[in-house]
């Protein structure tokens, strides 16, 4: 086999280092939707102001046998225990969800999604809040937990 001269192989070495190099950094720089074009995300300037927004995940099932949450139930929750926190506006949808219980058991039950927005800066104040409505459905409806999911969003009204 012939092995091409010295500076040959310095050339396809440092052409291959290059390629391994550089590949990586243009590609992470594509920002498009595949056909050339920047996705919308990158075309399009950043809007609305840095809010936090919180999923609650209530189910409705209750360990205790009683029945379960009503309807006309969670909505007086909602009335008098998240709005007074969150007047200024929120978000519920009924569903319906799955879970494994303390005990192992798969959980299937009609179920809430209220989802909440609120500035950064009332992040902590809200946040508080948001424990002692997760407790407080806990307690009046003799549930295990309550998820919650938080992410950063950014908001224009």
């Amino acid at each position: 086999m012939d092995f091409p001269p010295i500076r040959g192989r310095r050339a396809l070495v440092t052409a291959g280092l290059l390629l391994a190099v550089a590949a990586p950094t243009a590609y992470a720089t594509l920002d498009g939707d595949g056909d050339g074009t920047p996705s919308v995300a990158a075309a399009a300037p950043a809007r609305g102001a840095p809010y936090a927004e919180t999923r609650l995940l209530f189910g409705t099932e209750r360990s205790d046998g009683e029945p379960a949450v009503t309807e006309e139930q969670f909505t007086a929750f909602v009335d008098e225990e998240v709005t007074p926190g969150f007047p200024d506006g929120l978000t519920v949808r009924s569903g319906r969800g799955q879970w494994r219980d303390a005990s192992g058991r798969i959980q299937k039950e009609r179920s809430y999604e209220l989802i909440l927005l609120y500035p950064v800066a009332r992040a902590a104040r809200s946040d508080r809040r948001i424990e002692e409505i997760r407790r407080a459905y806990e307690k009046a409806f003799a549930q295990e937990s309550v998820g919650r999911v938080d992410l950063r969003a950014r908001v224009d009204f």
